[in-house]
């Protein structure tokens, strides 16, 4: 949506690092299958970049976003699902948002930049006008 809008490299560079950091963890916790976990660092960074939003949960009650994560991990534990599945992609997205979003802000350093061989990748991520 918003925060990637044009920046596909970064995007992918996301998902790379989010995809290498689960599949280190991923023997710790006995997982294996992590689509729902990248699916959940997803939400996370999601979440915690649109702050704001007001969401409902099946119209029983409203939150803002940053809450959606957690919300789905009640859900999950309501269902009886496996709660290691959710809480690793909550713990990789909380990483990423951290390195990505806050310590550039209180160092000056941001330390997970998009490597140059990816943003060749997409040379032009303009934005493609529709004619009308």
């Amino acid at each position: 949506e918003g925060s990637f809008r044009g920046r596909s490299a970064d995007l992918l560079w996301m998902l790379l690092l989010g995809g290498g950091l689960m599949c280190v963890a991923a023997p710790f916790v006995e997982l294996q299958f992590l689509g729902s976990s990248l699916t959940f660092m997803m939400v996370y960074v999601w979440g915690r970049r649109h702050q704001y939003v007001t969401m409902s949960f099946l119209g029983l009650f409203t939150f803002t976003a940053p809450y959606l994560p957690w919300v789905l991990v009640g859900f999950s534990l309501l269902l009886g699902h496996n709660l290691a599945v959710d809480l690793l992609g909550i713990g990789a997205g909380h990483l990423y948002y951290f390195l990505e979003d806050v310590y550039p802000r209180m160092t000056g350093r941001r330390l997970l930049k998009t490597p140059g061989f990816l943003r060749a990748l997409f040379p032009s991520d303009e934005p493609i006008e529709s004619i009308h």
